[in-house]
């Protein structure tokens, strides 16, 4: 028996209950709170007719408030689930707080009542591809695994099926960990640098919550930090649980890190080799930093011979530097996860050869200064669209000119079809051509997946 579950019920039962936000998590958990009788309005600033279905929900007793000025009708609630993107210090929210009511999320509330040990990994590039890892390495144990969180899988819904000897694997975002008061058994943070600082109030903000991962593990928790990332490190003497590092640079007392060429494994006096990193499917040095986080995420539960079935077998996720097809010997490849300058610089740099980039998008207010040098060096020609292409284009002509060297050529394109018919019409047989825009979707899509599948239906078509 589930007994965090039943208590959860419990309290839940007969309380007001309002969801702030009707996106892929949000549905899912109205419709669980109201299956356990909470009495619950859903809040969103789109109006009814960009919705679908919402009979459904109605039928099962669900009210919303919806369109211009939703959150008037925000009073008199128990509690509020926030959706990830909302900032929790808006007025309305603030208001009902004062009245009493508690903040709080679906994904805390499902690490709250979930009996499985919970891994979960965050951090500003890496994290998706990280947290399949874990998952696939647990998978290839023999575990019954559960994927999630900020990876698009909500999971408040099966946590009645799921066992206390199953695994679950989340990745979480800042959004997420903002208002995060518990953290997971065991915490991975890839890196930090800056991001999402249209949402946040500030970096330090933005660290903070990132902190909320490890910030309430007990000594009985474990988490994996990286090395070699200032701020990451800058982390250690705050940690409480069992701590493992990973790094690319240096040996590390307990953890992973490169040995040579060889993924090395120590835990005080015991050292042992993984594998070497050219067995390793994904390419670029990024990804041999996501495998040295995983492995010391896993390796107390994950014998040897499962993570190197994984790291020889495992081809990547979707819209992570995607291969898509060859056409006319150009080759196509789908970054879009790439929405930041350091995510796309760890792309450009799995490439032997120099690349035509298609880059721009939406702009989350982050400093594209440090992109230059590794444009000039790994791209040939640059195809810029977006919000954000005045921006790219001015930092690397600026390094072009502070490193007196001669700028590579930059074309600018309206939308992503005009993007794809510069860069065919430029490239030659043997040449790769690779969105990784620097920059999130939100000028011209919904997300990454959205502007990712546009990308491959075009090239599909050529």
């Amino acid at each position: 028996m589930n007994r965090a579950l039943e208590l959860y019920k419990e309290k839940i039962r007969g309380k007001k209950a309002a969801v702030l936000g009707f996106g892929v998590s949000n549905r899912p958990l109205a419709r669980t709170i109201a299956k356990w009788g909470a009495d619950v309005t859903v809040f969103d600033r789109k109006n009814e007719s960009d919705f679908q279905e919402l009979s459904e929900y109605k039928n099962i007793g669900i009210k919303f408030s919806l369109g211009r000025g939703y959150l008037d009708n925000l009073k008199g609630y128990d509690v509020i689930f926030r959706t990830p993107g909302m900032h929790f210090d808006i007025p309305e929210i603030q208001r009902e707080l004062a009245n009493g009511a508690e903040l709080t999320s679906e994904m805390e509330v499902f690490m709250k009542i979930c009996p499985a040990r919970i891994y979960a990994v965050t951090g500003s590039d890496g994290k998706t591809t990280t947290t399949t890892l874990i998952y696939e390495m647990l998978k290839q144990e023999g575990y019954n695994c559960y994927l999630g969180g900020n990876i698009g899988t909500p999971l408040i819904d099966k946590v009645e099926e799921i066992d206390v000897n199953d695994r679950v694997v989340l990745e979480l975002s800042s959004f997420q960990l903002l208002t995060m008061k518990m953290s997971p058994h065991t915490a991975v943070i890839t890196n930090m640098s800056p991001n999402h600082l249209d949402i946040h109030r500030s970096m330090e903000e933005y660290i903070d919550a990132k902190k909320n991962i490890y910030r309430y593990q007990s000594e009985n928790d474990r988490i994996v930090l990286n090395y070699d990332n200032p701020i990451t490190r800058s982390f250690i003497p705050e940690v409480k649980g069992k701590l493992a590092l990973f790094s690319i640079k240096e040996e590390c007392s307990t953890g992973a890190f490169l040995k040579g060429n060889i993924l090395v494994y120590r835990e005080g006096e015991t050292e042992g080799e993984i594998l070497p990193m050219e067995d390793i499917k994904l390419s670029g040095m990024h990804n041999v930093e996501n495998y040295l986080a995983a492995v010391s995420a896993v390796i107390p539960e994950v014998s040897t011979k499962s993570i190197v079935n994984v790291a020889k077998n495992f081809s990547g996720v979707e819209h992570r530097n995607e291969f898509v097809r060859t056409v006319n010997g150009i080759s196509f490849y789908n970054d879009s996860i790439g929405s930041s300058p350091t995510r796309t610089a760890a792309t450009l740099k799995s490439f032997k050869k120099k690349v035509i980039l298609i880059a721009g998008g939406y702009d989350k207010k982050l400093c594209y200064d440090e992109l230059g040098e590794t444009i000039h060096n790994s791209v040939k020609l640059m195809v810029l669209m977006g919000d954000t292409a005045d921006k790219i284009e001015t930092s690397y002509r600026n390094y072009a000119k502070k490193a007196n060297v001669e700028p590579i050529p930059i074309v600018r394109a309206r939308n992503m079809e005009e993007a794809l018919n510069s860069a065919c019409h430029l490239a030659e047989s043997g040449d790769i051509v690779v969105l990784s825009p620097a920059s999130a979707s939100f000028d011209m899509y919904s997300n990454f997946m959205e502007r990712g599948n546009h990308f491959k239906e075009i090239v599909s078509r050529l």
